[in-house]
């Protein structure tokens, strides 16, 4: 079996809300693909042997609204998203999109998602409004998500405006990607696991999980490092490398390196590694026959395709 748990579709109500337009709106195929949650989409996962996707709304999602306009659109496209996992009989999952803006209303609707939709946790992507997720205002998802035992997954957007008008400016018209999966959205979302760690969210609730995309947006190489340096002299003391591989889970979504894996697979240990595409943005048949050739056991190939998944979505 194969689940897929990094795939995206595009709410047409949420989307209205942003007038620019990212890479869909450049290009009519992955526009089509965005929008498609039906014959598509299921023929192209029969095509390579995928047997669900869990969906999650594309970014920019409701993370970009304001505290008061958020959570009626947020859970208006949570209500469609149901439908079309009612209606794929049984071959979607989903994630909840969430009013951030809102905390306490975002955790309201990540309940209400999971226990009244049948979702299995919710994507967050990027900044809210400016913000890093960690701050203590967004507490109260975390503190939801714990009691309802669902993970949330941190989803890359594009960075904050200063971080790109120092770091990406001179190169983005020759290279528009290195702002996105290149490298902007890397140093953005590995920025934000790594100030989760910090925060202290995992000490006040022991039992949260997240997930991160891309092999985790190269935190697994680093975890060692960054252990090493925050144990020298004038840092709080902080069990990085640790609270990292028990809270956090990694998927193969959009980075199919076999020597990333195997790091990966070195520092979290199969367990914590699950089968992801990244579709449409990247098509299915190469992540699906990288796996099948992946120098690893079967009873881990296994875990990584869709074990891990039906345990920690309880699928």
């Amino acid at each position: 079996m194969i689940i897929a748990l990094e795939e995206h579709y595009v709410d047409p109500e949420v989307a209205r809300h942003f007038k620019e337009g990212g890479p869909e709106a450049r290009d009519a195929a992955l526009r089509e693909r965005l929008h498609d949650v039906g014959a598509l989409r299921i023929r192209e996962m029969d095509e390579v042997g995928i047997d669900i996707q869990v969906l999650s709304h594309s970014a920019p999602a409701t993370q970009r609204l304001d505290a008061d306009t958020a959570p009626a659109v947020a859970r208006a496209a949570n209500d469609r998203l149901r439908e079309t996992v009612r209606a794929s009989n049984g071959r979607f999952e989903a994630f909840a999109t969430l009013p951030s803006a809102n905390p306490r209303a975002a955790a309201d609707e990540l309940e209400r998602a999971v226990t009244e939709l049948g979702f299995k946790g919710a994507m967050i992507h990027g900044l809210t409004n400016g913000k890093f997720i960690d701050a203590r205002e967004f507490w109260p998802i975390f503190e939801r998500a714990q009691a309802l035992d669902v993970p949330i997954y941190i989803h890359p957007a594009v960075p904050h405006p200063a971080v790109v008008e120092a770091y990406y400016r001179d190169y983005l018209k020759d290279f528009p990607g290195l702002l996105t999966a290149a490298w902007g959205f890397t140093v953005e979302t590995a920025t934000q696991g790594i100030r989760l760690v910090l925060s202290g969210v995992f000490e006040q609730y022991p039992a949260l999980k997240i997930i991160l995309g891309h092999l985790g947006e190269s935190l697994p190489f680093s975890a060692w490092r960054i252990d090493m340096a925050l144990a020298r002299q004038g840092n709080r003391k902080s069990a990085f490398r640790d609270t990292f591989r028990n809270h956090f889970w990694i998927t193969t979504s959009g980075n199919f390196s076999t020597p990333a894996l195997l790091c990966s697979l070195l520092e979290m240990g199969a367990d914590r590694i699950l089968f992801s595409v990244d579709y449409p943005f990247v098509p299915n048949p190469p992540g699906v026959r990288w796996m099948a050739d992946l120098p690893v056991s079967p009873e881990d190939r296994e875990k990584i395709l869709s074990g891990n998944a039906k345990r920690l979505l309880k699928i």
